[in-house]
């Protein structure tokens, strides 16, 4: 009974974006509450749904991958991803608790990075070997689940580990960015984890290369109410100007 109850409840996941609890309940009725929402925790431990308020949604669902594979990123736009990066180190401080996203254009900035005393959490295992070389900064790697074509760590596990840490400066890149959006990317365990950092972060810097721009996504993380620096590489278009201006967000243009 147990191991067909979640092969049902894993049949569910496959056809719909979300099941709640007491839709398990009316399908269950002779199991408690309590082992429901431990079949869901199991579904989040293999990583087939994500455990959120009176239910599940499925990761089935939840991913949309626009972007392609962070091999395919890394050797796109490198001029201007490196001319981003080397910008946004302007705003590294020492002895600040700096937290880094994943993401082809923040591989650049470890590159700008001075031997000093900085501690370092990302996201991402590649930019946190990379950091470990330079010698003096202290790195934190997120725990989670890896993802396979982003290259970085991501899941409840990873937001839980960095609710439980002091972020002072963050550096994020998004997917897209539109005026009725704000700044949005295609996977919703990485919207909720850039969403935890935004919201904890003193400075919040995103970078982001002109292709993103009047790009919307499924998922908000973060508006120009959360962000204090935009660093890119062309204007931005009317209306997020005006946004920006209005918002008090201090955009950098590298390409001036």
């Amino acid at each position: 009974m147990y191991n067909e109850r979640r092969e049902q409840i894993r049949a569910l996941l496959q056809v719909k974006p979300f099941i709640s609890i007491k839709e398990l309940e009316a399908l269950f009725p002779d199991v408690s509450g309590m082992t429901l929402r431990r079949d869901i925790e199991y579904f989040e431990s293999i990583h087939e749904a994500i455990k959120v308020r009176g239910g599940a949604r499925s990761m089935k669902f939840i991913t949309t991958q626009t972007d392609g594979s962070i091999a395919t990123r890394m050797n796109e736009n490198v001029r201007s991803k490196d001319s981003i990066a080397q910008r946004a180190a302007e705003f590294l401080e020492t002895g600040r608790s700096i937290f880094i996203d994943s993401g082809s254009t923040l591989q650049h900035i470890v590159q700008y990075v001075p031997n000093d005393r900085f501690t370092f959490t990302t996201t991402d295992p590649a930019a946190a070997l990379e950091l470990c070389k330079i010698g003096m900064p202290i790195v934190n790697i997120v725990g989670g689940r890896l993802d396979h074509d982003n290259q970085t760590i991501t899941g409840a596990q990873a937001t839980r580990f960095l609710q439980d840490i002091n972020i002072d400066i963050a550096f994020l890149c998004p997917s897209g960015l539109s005026s009725r959006s704000g700044f949005t990317v295609g996977n919703y365990s990485e919207c909720e984890l850039k969403r935890v950092v935004a919201e904890k972060a003193r400075l919040v810097v995103i970078l982001m290369d002109a292709s993103k721009i009047d790009r919307s996504l499924p998922y908000t993380f973060a508006s120009f109410d959360t962000a204090h620096v935009l660093i890119t590489n062309a204007p931005l278009p009317p209306e997020l100007a005006r946004l920006a201006v209005q918002k008090d967000v201090r955009v950098i243009n590298v390409s001036d």
